[in-house]
């Protein structure tokens, strides 16, 4: 089905005037438009069905991003409705989770899609989730999570307060080295503040004074929902004559000898940051196969192998690596993402790499 156009607030209240909704049984018919005061309702609507009648004080919405919603919401909870009516939010679309909060506070909401909770104290619920959203402008607001855009909401965690767009922005290309030590083009404020504007409506930061990370637990849940594992990186297994304790001081000096990029895998990275045994092969990303390869004078070996070189220019694989006696590890989060989207063992060291990055996060925002 072909989404429609965005709508403005007047439209969605036409959409009720010409009885284009419906939520069966229920059938809807406007009765007046509210008189437009501070803090009033949008129109009343009254709803039958076969045993009665109720009527509804509607606040109309032309979005449902979670920012709006909840002050909809709020303001269909601290505002009382016109004698014998009661409140209900009308946007374009509301997803399940949305009907779920608005049940929870017994409040009634549809929108033009034909979901819907519909609360009428002793007397009628009903509860429709499952058509199709018909207005692709009021989806969640897609890939600022995900691929190059995710280092804004990586940094966060890096710096959870901030003064400006500017700042953020500053923050997030020295943190990735292709623009830091490579000179690639830099991120643009543009995109920073697209970013954060997601963010903000997600309910994730807040912007009132300064920018401030809110939800800490919900910025990773998104990053994780939203993280994509390359399958298509070109990988070399090397045995490299070298003692354990000083491959990784010998890889980043020949990668600088070879102008290549190195960081370690978060899997590598994991002893940093939590509990849990792994294998003597250190996996690295690597900006260039050929150059290193070359430099470190290694052979092919898969069944000995201490390196692992992954090829990759993904700069958010890269971004805030930590740095520890010349070499660079990947950054808590980085590591994060790459074991809860593992095996069960690897999930379960996940918790603990969460655990420190929401504690070090919050200690930072006190």
């Amino acid at each position: 089905m072909t989404n429609r156009k965005m709508l403005a607030e007047s439209e969605v209240v036409e959409q009720l005037s010409v009885r284009t909704v419906s939520l069966p049984p229920l059938r809807f018919a406007k009765t007046k438009k509210v008189a437009a005061t501070a803090g009033s309702y949008d129109l009343l609507l009254d709803a039958t069905w076969k045993e009665g009648r109720a009527r509804f004080a509607v606040e109309c919405r032309a979005q449902s991003t979670p920012r709006t919603f909840e002050a909809a919401v709020l303001k269909c909870q601290s505002i009382s409705p016109p004698k014998g009516s009661l409140p209900m939010l009308v946007v374009p679309y509301l997803r399940e989770s949305q009907l779920l909060e608005l049940e929870q506070r017994g409040l009634s909401g549809i929108d033009l899609c034909g979901n819907g909770v519909v609360i009428v104290p002793g007397k009628l619920t009903i509860f429709r989730t499952g058509c199709e959203n018909r207005y692709a402008s009021y989806a969640p607001i897609k890939n600022i999570y995900r691929k190059n855009t995710s280092m804004v909401a990586r940094v966060l965690f890096a710096v959870p307060n901030s003064s400006s767009v500017q700042a953020i922005g500053r923050a997030v290309n020295e943190r990735n080295p292709f623009v830091a030590r490579l000179n690639r083009t830099a991120m643009q404020l543009s995109t920073v503040s697209k970013s954060l504007k997601g963010m903000e409506e997600d309910l994730i930061i807040d912007r009132t004074n300064g920018i401030r990370l809110m939800q800490p637990d919900k910025l990773l849940e998104k990053l994780a929902e939203n993280y994509e594992v390359s399958a298509s990186a070109r990988r070399k297994r090397l045995k490299v004559a070298v003692e354990p304790g000083q491959l990784p001081a010998m890889l980043r000096t020949q990668a600088d000898a070879a102008s290549v990029l190195v960081t370690a895998t978060g899997v590598s990275s994991v002893g940093r940051y939590a509990v849990m045994q792994r294998g003597d092969l250190l996996s690295v990303y690597c900006s260039k196969l050929e150059p290193l390869i070359e430099c470190l004078n290694a052979k092919e070996n898969d069944r000995f192998p201490n390196v692992e070189l992954i090829e990759t220019e993904d700069p958010t694989l890269y971004f805030d690596a930590q740095e520890e006696n010349g070499f660079s590890w990947a950054s808590p989060v980085q590591t994060y993402l790459e074991l809860i989207a593992g095996d069960k063992r690897d999930r379960e060291t996940a918790d603990q790499v969460r655990t420190l990055i929401l504690r070090q996060t919050q200690g930072a925002t006190r």
